[in-house]
């Protein structure tokens, strides 16, 4: 399928990452008055990821104790009400009872005031292409010696950040054997863009997908697809957004399996995310896309993800993860859906 080789890409792009930090010497002051010279990661999820000289891994900081920071890295900033803006970063003089104001000097004359508390996402940008990707990596495994049961999950996401767009992929592999029984394996391959709009909290979008399931007699699975979409929620504990447009659809059957191999619908998209995070120690992330055939009225598939994290220590995590596909009318014959769960280990680069 090809699918392996996009996945070793990503994995790839993960460990290269650590080979371009650069020097730490930004400086952060807390409410205590503890003052710190660190490199400055990001914000995400309301937590301030930040990493010292002296100090292995990334630190986590509770965003809403810092009362100053300083960087000329340029940073991607936005805000609660959809706003975006690019450029280094200070914090200006207020009162102690004052909230505190973040200016960023996007450049000479042309700068911008905003509180604390309306700041959601800060991203480290560079003009280095590598220095510009965020994601994770993960492996998991489950063994019983009663049937010599053996199940693997593997996965890999990324994400290319810009100013007013971003483009990322994910995969995710599931692979189960046993004594007496057929290997059954999953394969599943997504490729996303997406581009804020004038409108602030709207953006337009794309999704690529690719999808093989021997339980569904699926050989290749593809969708493509678009359209327009609002964020319903983008604060400092939960990220919601919905897009809806329209997807053409081909499925490729094993040919054992059906009489006619090969299906092509076109279909509504309707495509959610949704994000719930709790400060530095869990967060929880789910997908959801569902296809009404326009072409074969009546059918509709649907395509769910859904992981739950816990952090360990540093940049290492446990993971339990749900995903499912269903398929309301396939081929005679075959399963209308696939679904499962898996747990592992995570490793996160970049920001985090």
């Amino acid at each position: 399928m090809g699918l392996r080789p996009l996945m070793l890409t990503l994995v790839l792009l993960g460990l290269a990452s650590p080979l371009f930090a650069r020097d730490k010497t930004d400086v952060l002051v807390m409410k205590n008055g503890d003052r710190m010279t660190c490199e400055i990661k990001g914000l995400d999820s309301g937590v301030l990821y930040v990493s010292f000289d002296y100090i292995d891994g990334t630190t986590s900081v509770d965003w809403s104790k810092v009362t100053r920071l300083e960087s000329t890295q340029m940073f991607v900033v936005k805000t609660e009400d959809g706003s975006v803006y690019t450029g280094a970063l200070r914090t200006m003089e207020t009162s102690v009872d004052r909230p505190v104001q973040i200016q960023v000097l996007e450049s000479p004359g042309r700068n911008y005031m905003m509180e604390r508390s309306q700041i959601v996402r800060m991203v480290a940008t560079s003009d280095k292409f590598w220095q510009r990707f965020n994601g994770d990596v993960s492996f998991g495994t489950i063994y019983s010696k009663g049937n010599e049961s053996t199940q693997y999950s593997l996965g890999a996401s990324t994400v290319y950040v810009r100013e007013r767009w971003n483009a990322g992929g994910t995969f995710d592999s599931n692979l189960s054997s046993s004594t007496g029984s057929t290997v059954v394996t999953r394969n599943s391959l997504v490729l996303s863009a997406f581009h804020l709009m004038p409108q602030k909290n709207w953006f337009y979008g794309g999704l690529n997908g690719f999808l093989q399931s021997s339980e569904q007699g699926i050989s290749l699975q593809t969708i493509l697809g678009g359209g327009v979409g609002r964020y319903f929620k983008n604060s400092n504990r939960a990220a919601i957004q919905l897009l809806a447009g329209l997807a053409w659809q081909d499925t490729s059957y094993e040919r054992s399996r059906v009489p006619i191999a090969n299906q092509n619908t076109a279909a509504a998209l309707i495509y959610g995310k949704a994000s719930f995070f709790k400060f530095s120690k869990t967060n929880l992330d789910a997908t959801a896309a569902v296809l009404p055939s326009l072409s074969d009225r009546g059918r509709i598939r649907i395509d769910t993800n859904a992981t739950y994290y816990i952090k360990i220590i540093s940049d290492l995590k446990w993971n339990l993860s749900f995903y499912g596909n269903w398929d309301n009318e396939p081929p005679p014959g075959l399963s209308g859906s696939d679904y499962g769960t898996s747990s592992g280990l995570s490793w996160t680069f970049g920001l985090k």
